[in-house]
């Protein structure tokens, strides 16, 4: 921040002050929006609403926020819109070089995570402005959902919501798909309900309903 000595005559007074004129800039803008991403027995699925918004404005109603990036890897980077599509048009350049480099032999989902990692730390000191999610399969064919912060701190989730409605959809993940806080019938809430994998149907249904009271439209990739 700056501030500049300047003189300014009040209408009030015919006295002339010396103030101070201070010159800001936010690099940074909030376009709102909301994704999730749930990791099942043998697929993979990312979603998210279709509205992008920028204070009161809506700018649209079908601007996607999920991206088929190749090598069956599903990612989605929301929060401030420029940011999310430099990072996903990094990423994408970066898988065509690896297949160039390595004979058009397909990239892992835990080597594409742990380079998304590379590219936000490096951009640490003036990080992207998102929330970013990666779905894919392993190399067991086991469905997996990595999650970032900004500065790539990352881990391995079976759910993970992000962005301006993530307080509202997380519980009810967690609830749903984590089975906190569910308990077998009849124990008198003294059995927790085995976690088991939900089926696709069921996740589908879930998507929905989670994005009923939180979003617009959804936009959804399965990856099987």
């Amino acid at each position: 921040m700056s501030s500049v000595q300047t003189t300014v005559a009040s209408e009030y007074s015919s006295e002339i002050q010396t103030v101070p004129i201070e010159h800001r800039f936010n690099p940074y803008s909030d376009n709102g929006g909301t994704v999730l991403g749930i990791a099942g027995e043998d697929f993979a699925v990312l979603a998210g609403d279709t509205r992008q918004v920028e204070g009161y404005s809506i700018q649209s109603r079908y601007e996607s926020k999920i991206h088929d990036v190749g090598d069956d890897i599903l990612m989605t980077a929301n929060g401030f819109a420029a940011d999310g599509v430099a990072l996903i048009d990094r990423f994408k350049q970066s898988l065509i070089w690896y297949k160039f480099d390595n004979n058009g032999k397909k990239l892992a989902i835990k080597s594409a995570a742990r380079y998304i990692q590379q590219l936000l730390y490096g951009k640490r000191f003036f990080p992207y402005y998102v929330s970013t999610l990666i779905a894919g399969l392993d190399e067991e064919g086991k469905g997996a959902v990595y999650s970032y912060d900004p500065v790539g701190s990352y881990e391995r989730e079976q759910c993970r919501a992000g962005g301006a409605a993530a307080s509202l959809i997380m519980p009810f993940l967690d609830n749903q798909v984590n089975f906190k806080n569910q308990f077998v019938p009849g124990t008198d809430g003294k059995e927790k309900k085995p976690l088991k994998f939900l089926t696709l149907e069921e996740v589908i249904q879930l998507v929905r309903d989670a994005f009923t009271s939180a979003g617009e439209s959804i936009y959804m990739l399965v990856m099987d």
